[in-house]
């Protein structure tokens, strides 16, 4: 099967604005993720040692009154995101295992460059309590002034860094 072409950008945001439109009437929240590792790593450490868990200041809502820590809406929309692009994936005939890279790097070098990217992103969502989806899309589609602030700031910050790193992509 031949891949697809990508779908048009404005017509790709339209369905991200009608889907969490969707998530705000169904489910009364936003979308966003980053509670869930921490559920993930609830679910572990009470298996580990369950009083522990709850003792714990950063954990111990996830467990409180013996709750399943995966019994929450964002198990559901994970699932969905995964589920979602590998059905995506596949009916553009795009499903590969592959590294998207730049000619001037190597793969090993990219993939150590996504965890580096991945876990200082996923340690300041810890800091910020909430994701870039969850600031940008949630927060700004309320007119949060943060989450405004938020992202006029990610952009500023992409444009600032982006000719140091640019070299790795073209």
């Amino acid at each position: 099967m031949k891949p697809r072409a990508y779908w048009n950008p404005y017509f790709a945001g339209v369905m991200l604005g009608l889907v969490l439109f969707g998530t705000f009437l169904v489910a009364a929240q936003g979308l966003g993720a980053t509670a869930f590792p921490k559920r993930l790593i609830a679910l572990w450490a009470a298996g580990v040692d369950a009083q522990w868990t709850a003792r714990n200041p950063a954990l111990g809502s996830y467990v409180a009154g013996g709750v399943f820590p995966l019994r929450n809406w964002i198990f559901v929309e994970v699932i969905g995101v995964m589920l979602g692009g590998f059905i995506g994936a596949l009916s553009a005939g795009r499903f590969r295992v592959a590294v998207e890279k730049g000619p001037r790097v190597s793969v090993r070098a990219r993939l150590w460059y996504a965890l580096a990217g991945g876990t200082i992103m996923g340690f300041a969502a810890g800091l910020a309590r909430g994701c870039t989806s969850g600031q940008a899309l949630s927060g700004g589609a309320t007119l949060a002034t943060g989450s405004w602030l938020f992202m006029l700031m990610v952009f500023a910050g992409g444009y600032a860094v982006a000719w140091f790193v640019r070299r790795q992509w073209v």
